[in-house]
């Protein structure tokens, strides 16, 4: 099989599980060409097997002319069999075709649906998201198939690196720094869990309002501000727990690696995890913006060695259940089979 995958996507969970997914594509020897924005951090960690297409893809650009060339190109010289635009920037990109399938991978709920006229098939990573794209008025096929994660477990930081005691208790937060992602939240939760050191590890434009909140609630020296980091899993391997206080949250990937690395995970009631969590055997799910039921979580978590291995050893299992590498990626391959046009 034959993929072209178009993403112009920039940085965060939804791109590790891009890189994730072309390595196991490309272990089941499927032939795969990417297209991507150049100066992407992770474009080293993608799998060497995969030919890699370098552009920048805006509406209204030269640059656009010169990437669709070179796609158009590539079709004609080496045909695919699945054109897989992921998210609704790439979908734009995608070319009137009649030679195999397009499919646009979406791990958000979009606002319209003509980002897909050139759409065959949408692929979810959640029901709520093919629900969303029905309700709007979406009358293609729609699929759902959800994400995996790396199960490597990162060898944990040096606390002493950043600034911890080895015996503190560490939650960790991870993500862009937008309002979206609920840091707020987990800021203002802090102050009532005065045994607990944050590490924030992700940055955005929210950073100072961020910094700002954590002054005014005077726990600014119980913060650890770690900046953007490529790879995030040696932190949250040296973290106690794991927190995802999002207010709006399609699936979270981050999650599946705190639990791939047995970290009790809180959580707030946003979609994805409202999905694929259940409270007290997976994690601990808080209401959204709810700072006093977050620090409740958390104050049980520090106060109960046991319960955080329940959690955690609860996580392992729903990740290994429901969104282990082999089953997500056989079902790519085998809706792929299945849509293709056969051959006489």
């Amino acid at each position: 099989m034959k993929i072209i995958h178009l993403h112009f996507g920039k940085d965060g969970g939804a791109e590790r599980f891009f890189v994730h997914l072309l390595g196991a594509f490309a272990s089941r020897d499927v032939q795969q060409t990417a297209f991507i924005r150049p100066g992407r951090g992770w474009r080293g960690s993608i799998d060497p097997r995969v030919r890699i297409v370098e552009g920048t893809f805006r509406r209204i650009s030269i640059s656009r002319f010169f990437l669709a060339a070179k796609l158009r190109r590539l079709m004609r010289d080496d045909p695919p069999d699945v054109l897989m635009a992921w998210m609704p920037r790439a979908s734009r990109f995608m070319p009137r075709w009649n030679g195999g399938v397009r499919v646009a991978r979406l791990g958000d709920y979009p606002p319209r649906l003509d980002y897909f006229e050139q759409i065959d098939v949408l692929i979810c990573n959640t029901p709520g998201i093919a629900e969303h794209v029905v309700k709007i008025g979406w009358q293609r096929p729609v699929h759902v198939i959800s994400n995996f994660t790396a199960t490597r477990i990162g060898t944990p930081v040096d606390r002493a690196r950043v600034n911890t005691p080895a015996d503190a208790f560490v939650v960790v937060g991870v993500g862009r720094f937008v309002h979206r992602k609920g840091f707020h939240t987990l800021i203002e939760a802090l102050k009532s869990s005065p045994g607990t050191i944050l590490w924030m590890v992700g940055d955005g434009e929210e950073r100072e309002n961020l910094k700002n909140l954590a002054g005014s609630f005077g726990v600014q020296d119980r913060i650890r501000w770690l900046g953007w980091q490529a790879d995030p899993l040696p932190y949250i391997a040296a973290a106690d727990v794991f927190s995802m206080p999002s207010l709006h949250e399609p699936l979270g990937n981050v999650i599946l690696e705190a639990w791939a690395a047995g970290k009790p995970v809180v959580s707030s009631l946003s979609e994805g995890p409202r999905w694929m969590m259940q409270d007290g055997v997976d994690g601990l799910l808080h209401a959204i913006g709810d700072a006093a039921g977050l620090a409740a979580a958390i104050e049980r978590l520090r106060h109960d060695a046991a319960l955080r291995q329940v959690i955690g050893a609860g996580g392992r299992a729903t990740l290994a259940a429901r969104f282990s590498e082999d089953g997500v990626s056989n079902s790519y391959l085998q809706l792929f089979n299945n849509l293709r046009p056969k051959t006489p």
